[in-house]
């Protein structure tokens, strides 16, 4: 019987970041890789490491890692049949009723429980993930050695710390660092709506102590799950897109709106810490290569990472106000009361536009982005 196992090499990484619909970007760039590996086999990275939306996908692909293509195709599926009231209310009355409610829970005593305050109401997330999601298959592929680890990275209200939830092989210890840290654990939906609780816009998410939100918040170190797990060659799908103005922003007069803002920081957020690690990664590497062999024994654990990155060519913003007319009325309105329309400068509609015809196109995007790199992706996977 021909073997499927996983493990073209054992310490390969995929690093998968956030960027709430953003993330249909990075099924195009798996599916292309797919095409490149044999029908049958398992996936070609045993660590797996997701924050945010990212973290979905992740835990997504360690469910079916015994058969890289099947999960690719699951994956493509629920992204190409997205509907936003699949992510959050989107019917006028729960829409104003959680607006409301959260306006005046601000009012309650300080010892009621109180609700966690958002600009939506994601709680049709969550039984999407417990209806599409298997976390009992984790187990199995990893004790069939189809996976070495998993992650999920969610950022701690209540302490500020970066916390990494992974569920991995025996071998592999927690660790813990100055703002960071990681924890092993048995995933569920919840560590899922914890690192996708996009700031300000999701409610964060109580998993035992702590208050969790959105993975990249205090993400300082975007590689550091996947190196604690054993990585030695990273695969990394960014979000760090060119800059193709909506339209002339030079002569605006007008001060930047609330939701432009809003769209920078999470812009920031998303991309501006990957980009910094990744640089700080490559210059250890050129540090360990000035030294000689003989005393590499003593540089303190740091070891030679490779690692590749595939960042989209073309701007998601653009591509998000063709589809702004497809979102519900209620939600329109909404948007618009923060100062996002279809002409809007924000880059806030690209992360919350769960739309397919949306996804459809990053898909597409992220496919064709993959194949244009195919001999480089292929070299550097082995495959």
């Amino acid at each position: 019987m021909t073997n499927k196992r996983s493990y073209i090499n054992s310490n390969n990484a995929l690093v998968l970041t956030g960027g709430g619909a953003r993330a249909a970007y990075q099924v195009g760039v798996l599916s292309a890789i797919a095409k490149f590996m044999p029908r049958t086999h398992g996936v070609p990275f045993p660590i797996i490491c997701g924050t945010s939306a990212g973290a979905i996908n992740s835990t997504a692909l360690a469910c079916y890692a015994s058969c890289f293509q099947l999960a690719v195709k699951k994956l493509e599926w629920v992204w190409k049949n997205l509907d936003p009231c699949r992510i959050y209310h989107t019917d006028p009355m729960r829409v104003s009723s959680h607006l409301i409610g959260g306006f005046l829970g601000g009012f309650q005593a300080d010892y009621a429980n109180k609700n966690a305050r958002s600009l939506l109401n994601n709680a049709p997330l969550r039984q999407l993930l417990e209806t599409v999601v298997d976390f009992s298959r984790i187990d199995t592929n990893i004790r069939r050695r189809y996976l070495s680890a998993v992650s999920v990275t969610a950022s701690s209200y209540s302490s500020g710390d970066s916390i990494s939830f992974f569920q991995s092989e025996d071998s592999i210890s927690p660790w813990f660092r100055s703002k960071r840290r990681g924890e092993p654990t048995q995933l569920n939906s919840q560590h899922l709506m914890a690192s996708a609780a996009i700031p300000l816009v999701f409610p964060s998410e109580k998993v035992k102590r702590h208050h969790l939100g959105d993975g990249s918040v205090h993400q300082l170190s975007p590689l550091s799950p996947a190196i604690h797990l054993g990585a030695e060659k990273i695969f990394i799908v960014g979000v760090d897109q060119p800059k193709e103005p909506i339209h002339a922003l030079e002569n605006n007069p007008h001060p930047p709106t609330t939701a432009s803002i809003a769209g920078h920081l999470l812009d920031s957020i998303f991309s501006d810490t990957l980009q910094s690690d990744i640089e700080r990664m490559e210059r250890v590497n050129h540090t360990l290569s000035l030294i000689p062999d003989e005393n590499k024994k003593n540089t303190l654990g740091l070891k030679n990472i490779e690692s590749y990155v595939l960042n989209p060519s073309h701007n998601f913003n653009s591509i998000a106000v063709k589809y702004y007319d497809k979102l519900p009325i209620s939600i329109r309105l909404l948007l618009r009361s923060i100062g996002i329309s279809n002409d809007a400068e924000s880059s806030l509609l690209s992360y919350l536009l769960f739309e397919k015809n949306y996804c459809k196109e990053l898909i597409n995007l992220g496919f064709n982005d993959a194949l244009e790199q195919e001999t480089k992706i292929r070299q550097f996977l082995d495959i």
